[in-house]
């Protein structure tokens, strides 16, 4: 038979799926996973064994961990020394482990994050409450398997005399299963044993009037009660762990923040450091310093604020932007009968109190057994005392020891147990005094057999036992609650205020779109005259606004988005500079432009609202609430039609009437309430009837019949007619006509159609520009004031063939 012969052809994939699934059932069961009953890993168990078994206890001095980190690795764990240490640092760590299972002597590690000292230099025992752990394993209380080179023997779980698991807690992450089990307190969840002993049928909710939720070592304030509620009836859930942070009054008028506790699994230095990146980036205003001022006496990072800072909004910044406020996810798996589960914390608790049962019902057949024997040999030993002289008669006749065995059992009817015995009994036991002793040991015998056996009959004097021995374990080791607990998630509200110092500023931003933020000095320092703002050549300032730092901008769109703009985010220039690109600071597309601009502090306010107009006659109102975003990109503000676009959007009050003016002459006035409030992105409702060739130039928020309609044609004629003129009407209407145009061979026109319109009710600044980009500033006042049909009169002079394309006041509101 050749080589070749001798194997047989496999598909790759199920080669690799076998090895693969082998692998994977490995590190499930016997790496990364714990087991229900004593909620330890396979590494933890064999290190807290590998140390009981050399007699490395609380009671006899330190040990090497080199030492313990060999004999674990020579005997049940053939892997790599660092992971057996890595383990054996985790069960000494008290900030790690609600109850520490290893007792360590030098250096290891720290809530820095620190590495311990190499194994070679540090020192460990078993602590008090690991030996609890172990306690009765001599007893066959639990199995035992091969260890891998079948040379010893090792368990395969602890007899663990309290609920480890939950006590403890674990984490780990294998294949396709990840674990994640917080602490909690000891009293209590012995407690919740006690009650699930005494009713089965528990509800977990029952049962969180006792176990409240995790306790963690490091403390901290636990909110999110629905939280922990799914995770006890799930196994999975998710929490809010807080740092315990209080805010003290200093020297001086200043106030510091002074944290003593931090969530748990979060490294000190690290947040610490994140803190003080905080205040190196200024990201808020206020902190002066950041100190670690922790030592023997306890965890304490202090964070100086500056004078009259605000420290409640500075500690909310800090919880929703730092470690201080981290979530923790429950994700409770866990072993059981070989396969992992996910459990609640009923199902846990009763699976622990199973293995109680198993392993003190193991424990007593073990002392039953032992008494039994005892009692067998005391029985033998009464008897032959009360037969002394025929026995040694018997003995001294014999040939030898194995013959007198013979003869004893022959003679007098002795099992072999009781004739051996006899025969190793020492001479002095012979004294009346012995032979009461032992009379009196053989009643307490056959008292402790009836006992056992009454514990094995019953499993309600079972359960009897098992609580007293936890009793005493909640006695000797239970510790007060560590974390607090609130019911309610509390959300995080960061003032803007906290992150941006409050600071009035002028914003402009020009008709070609550039934008501009500047402080109030270089607005006055340059002149403080609107007309010397910076702008480029052949570009006019269209809005101008007098905002605050902590005040937002929503930038509205032609196409019917818009932006929401903070604006401490708009870049800074001095007032004669010309600003930056709006597409610099929002995503704006090529083919959209933006053509309005609200200044926003509060989005909730009761009665805002926003009116949308478009060219073809469409109207819209939303509450101005809809549009508050934390999104930097583009969002839908209102649908609009094909070949329409958003001209303007108004800010209302609810309690205007809305003046809309066509290309063609005509207007209408309509209450705006027959507009109702719709979504964010509907598309509105007719505003006026258009003709089809027809568009609207010019819209505004009038009332009470005060001020006047400006309108202006494309070829330079405009004129102003009295609101009053204006009557209100139904909304949907054509309107009236607003402006007449000429019309004859011989008669010199006064326009096309209307370039825009605007409401005048105190003097404003008109700019006109025309196609060929010659621009022109008008005080409103200087137009003259006509009947609303008039033909207007000439405001402007135009070259031939030249005609105004834009029309508008400037938005000043300084």
């Amino acid at each position: 038979m050749g080589m070749l012969e001798q194997f047989l052809p496999a598909f790759l994939e199920e080669v690799v799926g076998d090895r693969f699934g082998r692998y994977s059932k490995y590190i499930i069961q016997d790496r990364a996973i714990p087991d229900v009953r004593d909620g330890l890993k396979p590494v933890q168990r064999r290190i807290l064994y590998a140390m009981y078994d050399s007699g490395n206890t609380p009671d006899k001095p330190y040990r090497k961990s080199a030492k313990t980190v060999g004999d674990v690795m020579g005997n049940y764990h053939p892997h790599g020394d660092s992971s057996i240490y890595e383990g054996m640092v985790r069960m000494a760590q008290p900030w790690k482990m609600g109850h520490m299972l290893v007792d360590g002597h030098g250096n290891w590690g720290s809530q820095d994050d620190d590495p311990p000292a190499a194994m070679r230099y540090t020192e460990a025992r078993l602590s008090t409450i690991a030996m609890e752990l172990l306690r009765d394993i001599d007893k066959r209380t639990v199995p035992f398997k091969d260890n891998f080179d079948n040379t010893t023997k090792e368990p395969v779980v602890l007899p663990s005399r309290y609920p480890n698991l939950l006590v403890n807690g674990v984490s780990g992450i294998s294949a396709g299963f990840a674990t994640e089990i917080p602490p909690h307190n000891l009293r209590e969840i012995i407690d919740a044993c006690f009650a699930l002993m005494a009713n089965p049928s528990m509800t977990v909710a029952e049962l969180m009037t006792i176990v409240r939720g995790p306790d963690f070592p490091t403390g901290g304030t636990i909110m999110g009660e629905e939280g922990i509620r799914e995770a006890y009836a799930s196994g999975k859930g998710r929490i809010y762990i807080r740092s315990k942070a209080e805010i003290e009054d200093v020297r001086g008028g200043k106030q510091q923040i002074v944290i003593t506790e931090i969530p748990y699994q979060v490294v000190k230095s690290r947040l610490v450091t994140a803190m003080e990146t905080i205040r190196l980036e200024k990201r808020v205003e206020g902190i002066a310093e950041v100190r670690d001022e922790s030592g023997r006496n306890g965890l304490r990072i202090v964070v100086e604020l500056k004078k009259d800072a605000d420290a409640q909004g500075i500690l909310a910044y800090l919880f929703k932007k730092t470690d201080l406020q981290v979530t923790f996810n429950f994700n409770m798996v866990a072993i059981v009968n070989k396969a992992p589960r996910q459990l609640g914390l009923k199902e846990m608790l009763a699976a622990y109190i199973d293995h109680q049962k198993e392993v003190v019902t193991n424990r007593t057949r073990f002392d039953l057994e032992k008494a039994e024997d005892r009692a067998h040999v005391l029985e033998g030993l009464v008897k032959a005392l009360n037969l002394l002289d025929e026995i040694i008669a018997t003995i001294k006749a014999s040939k030898n020891r194995q013959d007198a065995q013979n003869n004893l059992v022959s003679k007098f009817g002795f099992t072999e147990r009781q004739a051996d015995a006899i025969l190793t009994l020492q001479l002095y036991r012979l004294t009346n005094l012995e032979i009461t002793q032992l009379e009196k040991e053989l009643l307490e015998t056959q008292k402790r057999i009836a006992y056992l056996q009454s514990i094995l009959a019953s499993e309600k004097k079972l359960l009897s036992v098992i609580r007293e021995e936890m009793l005493e374990i909640r006695t000797k080791f239970g510790i007060d609650r560590r974390s607090d607990i609130r019911g309610e998630v509390e959300e995080l509200k960061v003032n803007l205020e906290v992150m941006v110092q409050s600071e009035d500023v002028l914003l402009t931003v020009s008709r070609e779109g550039y934008i501009k933020r500047t402080t109030m000095l270089s607005y006055t320092r340059s002149g403080g005259e609107l007309e010397s703002a910076g702008v480029k050549d052949g570009d006019v300032v269209r809005h101008l606004l007098s905002v605050n730092t902590i005040d937002s901008l929503l930038l509205f769109t032609k196409k019917g988005q818009y932006f929401v703009l903070p604006v401490h985010q708009v870049p800074e220039f001095k007032w004669k500079d010309n600003g930056t690109a709006l597409v610099n600071v929002i995503p704006l597309s090529k083919e959209d432009s933006v053509i309005g601009i609200v200044p926003i502090r509060d989005f909730d306010q009761a009665s805002a609202s926003l009116l949308f107009i478009t060219k073809r006659g469409q109207v819209k109102r939303t509450e101005l609430k809809e549009y508050k975003s934390n999104r930097s990109t583009a969002i839908a503000a209102c649908k609009v039609g094909d070949g329409d676009e958003v001209i303007a959007v108004l800010e209302s009050n609810s309690n205007q009437e809305l003046l809309l003016v066509s290309r063609q002459g005509m207007a209408i006035r309509f209450p705006e309430t027959e507009v109702n409030p719709m979504g964010r992105v509907a598309a509105g409702v007719r505003g006026m009837q258009l003709k089809d060739d027809d568009e609207i130039v010019g819209c505004a928020l009038v009332a009470n019949d005060e001020g006047e309609v400006l309108v202006l044609s494309d070829l330079g004629y405009g004129k102003r007619s009295l609101l009053a003129e204006y009557p209100i009407q139904g909304r949907g209407g054509k309107g009236i006509a607003t402006f007449e145009f000429k019309e004859g061979k011989r008669v010199k026109p006064n326009g096309n159609g209307l370039t825009g319109a605007v409401y005048c009710k105190e003097e404003k600044s008109l700019i006109l520009i025309a196609a060929s980009g010659a621009t022109w500033t008008l005080p409103t006042d200087k137009t003259p004031i006509d009947e609303r049909r008039s033909i207007g009169k000439p405001l402007v002079t135009l070259d031939k063939n030249d005609l105004i394309t834009e029309c508008f006041t400037r938005l000043v509101s300084i």
